[in-house]
């Protein structure tokens, strides 16, 4: 009869209370099986013996030197490549059948003589130390949005400590998506840890020869938040395993639900995202106690967003310029003396006068920003001013303008800059493109640039001609709309 080390770990326990006939009984064993076990001492595990021997003959021994050969020299190979290879080259001798038989010999093969792999090194996880994010594909869930199917990503933000986590539906991994899920997710969470980890993303990383660094706007949108940016190694994704983890097991609790749900098609997009809201609150609720042991560690979150503009008071000028961050800005001269809002952004500054927008235009760091369209009506009228305008070098946009101004003042040296301030009106009235086009036309054939000559051909320009055809209505259709029959029906 054969036992277990379980039966016989009873039978030892039972024995000291009871006889051996009772103890065999309780043990579930007969008195024999019993009397063996009490008097050897051994388990049942300890008395099996290892059989060094084959019960069928190896049906690759043979051909084994030539295998091996084969995986010294490419140990990646495969059972399922090797032996349709066998069977090709010894017909007969191999078949399908005995594929699982050399996928055990491969792997004995490869326990003694493959090569090392490469060993994860299990890290003790402390609170308040860092936050990673990354983005995951969420296609494969079949998300429809009105009927039509909703290909997306989730840019997922979490803590590896307390597993806190926090999501932004983006369409695409670009830096506006990272800086914006970023940003979403720390002012969710109410502060910061004081380093940031993201796998090698183009939009956080570039090449730098062989290597990856930072781009400049993640490090200056992580200094803004006084956050220290990280990433792993190229190829070594493991390294980011928290989040890695993290996506499957929010894509499995989105899946859940949806099944729960009996649908995976959403009335909008807003609909959508409140389904994931409440699926990120119920788990982000089992986490609260090693949260509270984080939130200890956050620091604290700046005034204002990367991204949010900064909102200055600004007050137009007579010289229909307006000062931002001490850069000079030229607006039309219709908002002389109006008091405007400037919304500062990275990039761009809008100016806004109560609700209403009426510049955009980029931002500049040095110098200024005068564009002649905004004062060259008054300019032409006030001619004298041009010489010594603070600016004067904004008032000539592209070479083939400061070019015909010196031929202009060379052949007209008391009136020549009164007749280049009339070309950029023509400028500004007929199209920059358009002007500089007469210009260097005129230049080439040595003509004068004249206001009649640049105006000959810009009326002479080609005209583009739109070919519209407008197909005759069938008033039968009209008829049918209405439940009518027409003649011909009737």
């Amino acid at each position: 009869m054969t036992c277990t080390n379980k039966q016989v770990g009873i039978l030892m326990d039972k024995i000291k209370k009871h006889n051996q006939i009772i103890a065999a009984a309780k043990a579930g064993m007969n008195v024999k099986t019993a009397r063996k076990y009490l008097r050897i001492g051994k388990l049942p595990s300890e008395l099996k013996k290892v059989r060094k021997y084959r019960t069928r003959k190896d049906p690759f021994l043979k051909h084994w030197s030539e295998i091996q050969t084969m995986l010294e020299s490419a140990p990646e190979l495969q059972a399922t490549t090797l032996l349709p290879y066998l069977i090709g080259k010894y017909p007969g001798y191999y078949n399908d059948k005995q594929l699982r038989c050399l996928q055990k010999k491969l792997k004995i093969w490869r326990a003694e003589h493959g090569k090392d792999k490469p060993v994860i090194f299990l890290q003790n996880i402390l609170p308040g130390r860092q936050s990673q994010s990354d983005w995951t594909n969420m296609n494969q869930l079949d998300i429809c949005i009105g009927g039509k199917p909703y290909p997306h990503l989730l840019f997922h933000f979490m803590l590896p400590y307390s597993r806190w986590e926090s999501f932004t539906i983006c369409h695409s991994e670009s830096f506006d998506s990272l800086a914006l899920g970023f940003e979403r997710a720390v002012w969710e969470l109410g502060g910061v840890l004081p380093e940031h980890r993201t796998d090698n993303l183009s939009a956080a990383t570039k090449r730098c020869g062989g290597s990856r660094e930072f781009t400049e706007r993640w490090e200056e949108l992580l200094a803004h938040y006084n956050v220290k940016p990280s990433r792993n190694n190229p190829g070594v994704s493991h390294e980011n395993g928290s989040v890695e983890k993290s996506h499957d097991t929010f894509k499995q609790a989105v899946n859940q639900h949806l099944l729960l749900r009996g649908s995976r098609n959403f009335v909008d997009l807003k609909d959508y995202e409140l389904f994931l809201t409440n699926i990120k609150e119920k788990r982000n609720s089992l986490r609260k106690e090693r949260l509270a042991e984080e939130l200890s560690y956050l620091q604290e979150l700046p005034h204002r967003k990367w991204n949010a503009p900064t909102i200055l008071p600004v007050r137009v000028n007579p010289s229909s310029v307006v000062t931002i961050l001490s850069i000079p800005y030229s607006v039309p001269s219709r908002l002389i003396s109006y008091s405007l809002k400037a919304y500062v952004y990275a990039e761009e500054i809008e100016l806004y006068y109560g609700n209403k927008c009426l510049q955009k235009m980029p931002r500049v760091h040095h110098g200024y920003a005068i564009d002649y369209r905004h004062i060259i009506d008054s300019l032409v009228r006030k001619p004298s001013a041009f010489a010594g305008y603070q600016y004067h070098e904004s008032l000539f946009p592209r070479p083939v303008f400061r070019r015909v101004y010196d031929q202009l003042t060379g052949l007209y040296p008391s009136k020549g800059h009164k007749i280049y301030l009339k070309i950029l009106q023509l400028a500004k009235m007929y199209g920059e493109l358009d002007v500089v086009a007469a210009l260097e036309i005129l230049l080439e054939s040595a003509t004068e640039a004249t206001i009649d000559n640049i105006t000959a051909l810009l009326d002479n320009r080609p005209k583009t001609i739109y070919s519209v055809e407008i197909s005759q209505p069938l008033l039968g259709e009209y008829d049918q709309l209405h439940g009518f029959k027409t003649s011909e029906a009737a």
